[in-house]
């Protein structure tokens, strides 16, 4: 029987949030991660995990934000989590279900392009110091991102372009390059985002560079100023950048947070000693060599 390709993707979806049950049960473990994450888990950490374990390895990779509501309401049962940023473990620990989480590893903001995009030749030739968000202006041009309301990474978007528009001097840089801060004309899942950016379908984003690097994709590397990747700028300067988003039907207004990876334990984890396992192997020089090989820098920062 055929299947449309919606049809599929619901199916696969609900597949990825089924708990895991039977036989299977005490010889796996359910890692939920952001979704950026998804090469160095799959084709890394997963493998590591279940070689040292035995344990089978099933991992979800979706936008953090939306991961810890599920676990929060219980949708969703993970023997660890691993957060971009700490505002997710936040979600968590006002639930009840996490006293604290480590941090395992750090990145920054890039502004990333598709080898296959007609507008490389304009990437390749632009510089930090300004200019590369004009290219963005051109008419064509397709711009890819997350949806700010589930995932930190589309939060993040709008965030290094709050600061953009101050430290380039430009106002409406948001208005003009982003439109709205939900625009569904650039919004795709972050799963798949950095697969079309490859492929040529969406030309370019602004994302991690963990993700950036373990795809192999061409990057420029953006100010600090800008790029959400030091601590030390939080108070005088990263705290300034502000954006507003209605989230469940509440209005928030939301501050950046830096770009350190968080792992945690869930207290309702079906097989909690597996989630420590991992956790432990995320913290291990194993896991640190892993994190490096796939583009990710080192954990900044204490406990959450």
């Amino acid at each position: 029987m055929a299947i449309s390709r919606r049809a599929f993707t619901r199916l696969a979806g609900a597949a990825a949030l089924a708990p895991v049950t039977g036989r299977a049960a005490g010889r796996a473990a359910t890692i939920a991660y952001a979704g950026s994450m998804g090469l160095l888990m799959d084709r890394a950490l997963g493998p590591a995990f279940t070689a040292e374990t035995s344990e089978r390895f099933h991992g979800i990779g979706r936008g953090a934000f939306g991961l810890a509501h599920l676990i929060a309401a219980k949708t969703l049962q993970a023997d660890a989590f691993i957060s971009i940023t700490s505002g997710p473990i936040e979600v968590l620990q006002k639930a009840g279900l996490v006293g604290h989480a480590v941090p395992v590893a750090s990145t920054a903001m890039v502004l990333a392009w598709s080898p296959h995009s007609r507008f490389r030749k304009d990437f390749e030739a632009a510089d930090a110091g300004a200019h590369w968000f004009d290219i963005l202006e051109k008419p064509g041009l397709h711009f890819g991102r997350t949806d700010p309301r589930t995932d930190p990474q589309g939060r993040n978007v709008l965030f290094t372009f709050d600061l953009a528009q101050r430290y380039y001097h430009k106002p409406d840089l948001i208005r003009r390059v982003l439109g709205r801060p939900v625009n569904p004309a650039q919004i795709f899942p972050e799963p798949s985002l950095l697969s079309r950016i490859d492929s040529g379908a969406v030309d370019a984003t602004i994302g991690y560079e963990s993700g950036v690097k373990s795809l192999k994709l061409p990057f420029l590397a953006l100010p600090r100023q800008i790029n959400l990747s030091d601590p030390a700028m939080v108070a005088d300067w990263y705290s300034r950048a502000a954006i507003s988003l209605t989230v469940k039907g509440r209005r928030q207004t939301l501050h950046t947070q830096p770009l350190v990876f968080y792992a945690c334990v869930p207290r309702n984890a079906r097989n909690p000693e597996a989630g420590r396992a991992f956790v432990s192997l995320l913290q291990s020089r194993k896991g640190q060599e892993l994190f490096a090989r796939y583009g990710y820098n080192p954990p900044l920062g204490g406990p959450v």
